[in-house]
């Protein structure tokens, strides 16, 4: 499994070579073998004998922090989806984006995203998942801001990133206090621990981290705001991203930990309202648009809650109608996705307005279209696999426990949330392929798009219809899995179409068709209650404004110190320095004074130390610079002959290198150096010079002491004793060190250094070029 999620980000790193050649091969071609192996290696766990696969692989284990991948049916379903969808998705760009498009970037990103979705899903380990988690949100970023020219595209990116980060952060911080209550970082081991986590003071604060964390990235109400505009993103991106994966990853993980929190009851209420508010909200929302995309963003944003919601009922017939629909909605809306981009690409335009009349021009678009919204729309036709998980959506709503209110409230909010479902689905379809043309008012002349374009959608439009036919041919091998994962007490029952005239959910689904049909054909007259609902009022005015009093705010304070001062800079940072630091040692008792074990102090080395004291007093007062560079070299000579004395040759030759050196680079540059003169200082600036100066020798001081005389834990020192002969093969203890023990950091520090001259090498031949000409 461990190759199969890093396969992606080792292609990522040929990428850029690839797309060199994307003149003569469009670099999607090579791309998108990776997601299509990846899919034929993951397809073959799919039977009715299916069992969790566990693989492990050493990270920091000292933390508990290991690549802990976990293949179960719940996992299984969504690495498909990533990686099937992936691979049309890649096969759909190859020819919808221009090979003059900067394809390296664009596939770079994909693959870092796919990647980072794979390891979401598999992951078991909470703070690995937290890793990739983070990761799908900067790919996520980085593919809305695609076309980073467009001012629209950045603010898109941004707006995801902020939200979801966000949402991340909170999920952490649930994820810490499971490990702290369970003491185990695995998935797996803490559904073993529900009792002790049910019993937890910190429950609800942990359902609540978590939540924010599925809430933010599934778009759900009022989170939902970012997603409409990350539809500034190519339409690979938004197909692939906003349909069938990224969006889907909060889902995904509160299917995860149902287990863990299906038996409170405030993971039944918050899942189950946010998701039906997000359900009746997004379809009601979707109506209102004229970008396509925008229509299919919104509905996405109902999918999801109405998915999310059957999560939070967490009853055996819910929990499979979620899984159902995370396949359903996966092949209709990735397919409308590609779709929209098709009448985009052809057409100029997705106003939905100046489109029309586009089933003779675009036959083969519209037909696809028809069975995708169709489909989207819950009409009950036997080849539409999108009624099947919508009907098994209204008999969970029925089969929740009718002793509350709320439980008695969701049939009705169901039924209404798919009205607007059917009314936005057939405005869609209706609205572009049928009715009067604007061809001349079009940026194009519509034509159908080229075969290869439509491969993708085809597809995914077969899905639609195969699952719609056969929907037990993925039921027991595939979705029955899926769904014990979230809830173990789910039984096999086969899927059918019918289920006689009096069937509740058939009544509710003829209800939804029979008033849709007539708010679609009335559209126009009732669509002024927008102005009321919401009307002025919106969230994104809401996010806009504290995103503009964050960026006021804090210039205001960053204004305050930033003054263009180093001097400023070093009493801020020197004072803050001296605060913490004494306040620690004083909150843990470390400001503790021993002077047992100390070395015999000589004349020698007190004459030593009088020397240093009276160089650096003296470079307060010399005005001269040849004297100024005498004094420091006094300071630096003796501390040189202090490495010395305490026998410490290695520590006094470098310090004499370095302090030589800076002598000669001194009076090499000697002519050029500026003369000292007498600073004019008020009293008072003086006085914090002072303070800080003395304050900051004192912490100095402190440590030492502090460091000698306290002993917390064994020091460091006894190890590189005890190991640097038998380790690193050396009997000088310090180059055992700097060469074997911290053989890493050196070989870092000579790359800055390198680095560093490179630069100025750089520097000196620009200089050189311009004085040249």
């Amino acid at each position: 499994m461990i190759y199969a999620i890093f396969a992606p980000l080792f292609l990522a790193l040929f990428v850029p070579l690839l797309s060199r050649i994307k003149d003569k091969i469009h670099t999607g071609v090579f791309v998108f073998f990776i997601p299509f192996v990846i899919f034929l290696y993951f397809v073959r766990f799919i039977g009715n004998d299916f069992q969790p696969i566990r693989e492990t692989v050493n990270w920091i284990p000292s933390m508990g922090i290991n690549f802990d991948f976990y293949l179960d049916g719940l996992s299984l379903l969504f690495v498909l989806l990533i990686s099937g969808i992936g691979a049309l998705v890649v096969l759909y760009s190859v020819f919808y984006l221009s090979k003059s498009e900067k394809l390296g970037s664009f596939y770079v990103y994909l693959l870092m995203f796919m990647a980072a979705m794979l390891g979401v899903v598999l992951s078991d380990n909470v703070f690995v998942l937290y890793t990739f988690w983070e990761l799908t949100s900067i790919s996520s970023f980085l593919l809305i801001g695609y076309w980073n020219f467009k001012e629209r595209s950045r603010y898109g990116a941004q707006k995801s990133m902020l939200i979801t980060v966000f949402g991340g952060l909170s999920m952490l911080g649930g994820f810490i206090l499971l490990t702290i209550i369970t003491g185990t970082t695995s998935i797996q081991g803490m559904i073993g621990q529900v009792d002790v986590i049910l019993s937890s003071d910190y429950l609800l604060l942990i359902l609540v981290l978590i939540l924010l964390g599925a809430f933010t990235k599934s778009a759900q109400f009022p989170f939902h705001i970012w997603l409409p505009d990350a539809m500034e993103a190519p339409t690979p991106v938004s197909a692939y991203l906003h349909s069938a994966t990224m969006v889907k990853a909060g889902i995904y993980l509160v299917a995860r930990f149902s287990p863990i929190f299906s038996g409170y009851e405030w993971f039944f209420i918050i899942v189950s309202l946010v998701g039906l508010l997000t359900m009746l909200w997004g379809s009601y929302m979707a109506v209102r648009q004229t970008d396509l995309k925008a229509i299919l963003a919104f509905s996405t944003i109902s999918q999801l809650g109405m998915i999310m919601a059957m999560l939070g009922f967490g009853t055996e017939a819910a929990v499979f109608a979620a899984m159902f629909h995370i396949l359903n909605h996966a092949t209709f809306k990735g397919s409308l996705f590609m779709i929209t981009g098709i009448i985009d690409h052809e057409t100029g335009t997705r106003d939905i307005r100046k489109l029309g009349g586009l089933m003779t021009f675009m036959p083969m678009t519209a037909t696809l279209a028809l069975f995708g919204t169709f489909s989207m729309a819950g009409v009950p036709l036997p080849f539409l696999n999108g009624f099947y998980s919508k009907e098994l959506f209204f008999e969970s709503t029925l089969g929740l426990d009718g002793a509350n209110f709320l439980s008695q409230l969701i049939p009705y909010i169901a039924v209404i949330a798919s009205i607007f479902t059917f009314v936005y689905s057939m405005y869609y379809f209706f609205g572009v392929f049928t009715g009067p043309n604007h061809v001349g008012k079009l940026p194009k002349k519509p034509h159908e798009a080229p075969f290869g374009m439509l491969i993708a959608p085809i597809i995914l439009i077969l899905g639609v219809i195969l699952i719609g036919l056969f929907p037990n041919m993925v039921n027991a091998p595939f979705l029955q899995h899926a769904a014990e994962a979230v809830n173990s007490g789910v039984e096999y029952q086969e899927i059918y179409f019918w289920h006689g005239w009096t069937s509740p959910a058939f009544i509710m689904s003829l209800i939804v068709v029979g008033v849709g049909i007539i708010l679609f054909l009335t559209r126009k007259k009732w669509t002024g209650i927008y102005r009321v609902l919401p009307g002025n009022l919106s969230f994104n005015k809401v996010y806009d404004s504290l995103l503009k009093k964050v960026d006021t705010y804090s210039a205001g304070i960053t204004n305050v110190y930033m003054t263009g001062s180093l001097k400023t800079y070093m009493v801020l940072i020197l004072g803050a320095m001296f605060i913490v630091t004494i306040s620690f040692m004083l909150i843990t008792d470390g400001l503790t004074i021993s002077f047992d074990d100390i070395a015999e102090i000589t004349i020698l080395e007190v004459s030593v130390v009088i020397i240093i004291i009276i160089g650096a007093i003296a470079t307060l007062f010399t005005r001269s610079n040849l004297a100024l560079v005498l004094v420091t070299g006094i300071v630096g000579y003796g501390v040189s002959m202090l490495f010395a004395i305490y026998r410490a040759p290695d520590i006094a030759l470098t310090q004499l290198v370095v302090e030589t050196i800076s002598i000669a680079l001194f009076l090499l540059c000697f002519y050029h150096l500026p003369k000292l003169k007498k600073r004019e200082e008020s009293v008072g600036s003086k006085t914090v010079n002072i303070i800080i100066s003395v304050g900051f020798g004192l912490m100095m001081t402190l440590i030492g002491i502090s460091a000698h005389s306290t002993n917390w834990f064994a020091p460091i020192s006894d190890y590189f004793v005890e190991t640097s002969y038998t380790l690193g093969g050396g009997n000088n203890i310090v180059n055992v060190i700097l060469v074997d023990m911290r053989g890493l950091d050196t070989l870092f520090e000579i790359t800055v250094l390198g680095i560093a001259a490179l630069a100025i090498i750089g520097l000196i031949k620009l200089t050189s070029n311009k004085e040249a000409k």
